[in-house]
């Protein structure tokens, strides 16, 4: 079992007690993972979907999303047109670079807010750039989510019905799922089936339990 480690949060009088920071690369399975510490009454954050909450019509973010990338990124209903917008920053590592700079400081500030009014005892920071940024300085404990590169890239084509060299592209543009692991306080493999993760995700669960006596 990890040494879980006890890193510096700052976060409201009201926020859990412990702090699960859940990463892994595109595809290798973490929101199943997140799922499943649902399930076990975690507070989990899915800091994608606060993502998208900030490109919402007639925000800051996605005039400048229309600004930096074009206006025909942006629909007639004045909404991100994501799956053209992934196109674009996935094929491009500078664009990639400004689309973040644009999203995550609000994205960070939302997901610390909503943290500080939770009442879990366990909350859960799902997000595939926590180990990139300053949310990891407000976890218990980083638990990554692992795959195979191959598996990942069946998963993209089979799942969200990518070509496999879009699939492909995505899988090789972010950080390799090494650097990840080396600084996880928990792995958790997901290269075989359900029931397998979910046993792997109980183990990880009652370590907590353990660790915190």
């Amino acid at each position: 079992m990890a040494n879980y480690n006890t890193r510096e949060r700052g976060v409201g009088p009201m926020a859990p007690r412990y702090v699960i920071g859940l990463t892994g690369n595109i595809a290798s399975g973490k929101s199943v993972v997140a799922r499943m510490l649902a399930a076990l009454h975690a507070d989990v954050i899915d800091a994608d979907h606060v993502a998208h909450e900030t490109l919402a019509p007639d925000t800051e973010q996605a005039a400048a999303v229309a600004r930096r990338f074009g206006s025909d990124i942006i629909r007639s209903d004045g909404s991100v047109d994501r799956a053209a917008l992934g196109r674009i920053v996935f094929a491009d590592p500078v664009a990639l670079a400004d689309l973040e700079a644009i999203v995550h400081p609000v994205t960070r500030r939302r997901i610390l807010d909503r943290l500080a009014c939770s009442r879990a005892d366990v909350a859960v920071i799902e997000a595939i750039k926590l180990l990139e940024g300053p949310l990891v300085n407000h976890v218990n404990a980083v638990w990554a989510v692992t795959a195979p590169r191959e598996l990942r890239i069946e998963r993209l084509v089979g799942e969200r019905e990518l070509s496999p060299d879009d699939a492909a592209r995505r899988v090789d543009a972010q950080n390799p799922e090494d650097e990840k692991v080396a600084r996880a306080d928990v792995v958790i493999r997901n290269d075989g089936s359900i029931d397998d993760l979910r046993e792997r995700v109980a183990k990880a669960w009652r370590g907590i339990r353990q660790d915190r006596g």
